[in-house]
């Protein structure tokens, strides 16, 4: 693996509009394709935002008609906005390209600058992104004075928790002490060449979430890495270190096509 570039392209004040970096994205994708740069991670703030990929629901949109962004990448809805720091990789990989792989090194290194905060977080199966784990299901508190086991959010499909308050808000996962993602992960690949990438929660203002059912989950809630440690922590702290563990990720992996089956004879 060669050399990856960093190009911090805003923050606070100058915090970037969304659909400029978007735009940005593609130019820088076009160049990478052509090989006239190397790998490159943009790293930035939004302005309050919500971006849906393609597997978004019209039922996990925000219910007073608050505009999304709908966008190429996979996965579904979600927030971004102050105190969240965003990075969008534009790598070329081997094809067949294994976008698995290429998920699992964001995640690597972004749990790897949360232990250098002291902050123990995990990957959860079946779901991308960083997490902190809650208590097992049977220690943690009742909702509304029903047992766990007749959660409304899980047995009830007309149960919507945007309209339903603080109590079932993905903002209070924390004091419900159910799982709560701290980092969210959708990718596009295009050309063999990665773009869209990851939002790391910092120090943002998470009842934005609560207007939306973050990444199409019901059953837990999201977080933040200011939350988790009780202090403060802000982006400018972390970008440094986010782009540390990511050189060390993406530029010592050994990036191998994805394995494919042999198609057997008829």
């Amino acid at each position: 693996m060669g050399e990856v570039r960093f190009v911090r392209m805003g923050f606070g004040a100058e915090a970037v509009e969304y659909l400029q970096a978007w735009e940005e994205q593609r130019r820088v994708h076009a160049a990478r394709f052509a090989d006239e740069i190397p790998d490159t991670v943009l790293l930035l703030e939004h302005p309050p935002v919500y971006t849906a990929g393609r597997r978004t629901a019209e039922s996990e949109r925000p219910l007073d008609g608050t505009p999304v962004i709908d966008v190429d990448r996979g996965g579904k809805i979600t927030w971004h906005g102050p105190g969240q720091l965003v990075g969008y990789p534009i790598q070329k990989l081997p094809r067949p390209v294994d976008v698995v792989a290429h998920v699992r090194r964001l995640e690597e290194a972004m749990i790897r600058t949360c232990a250098e905060f002291g902050l123990e977080t995990t990957r959860i199966e079946g779901r991308s992104g960083v997490w902190v784990l809650g208590d097992p299901v049977e220690q943690r508190p009742s909702l509304g004075g029903l047992s766990l086991d007749l959660d409304p959010r899980m047995t009830d499909e007309e149960f919507d928790p945007r309209l339903n308050g603080p109590e079932y808000a993905p903002s209070n996962a924390g004091q419900r002490r159910e799982d709560r993602k701290l980092a969210q992960i959708g990718v596009r690949v295009s050309k063999g060449v990665t773009m869209h990438g990851f939002a790391m929660n910092i120090n943002p203002d998470t009842t934005w979430f609560d207007r939306i059912i973050p990444c199409g989950i019901r059953d837990a809630g999201v977080t933040s890495l200011a939350a988790e440690l009780g202090r403060d922590v802000t982006v400018a702290e972390v970008v440094p270190v986010i782009e540390k563990h990511l050189r060390e990720v993406l530029e010592d992996a050994e990036l191998r096509p994805r394995e494919t089956q042999p198609v057997a004879s008829v």
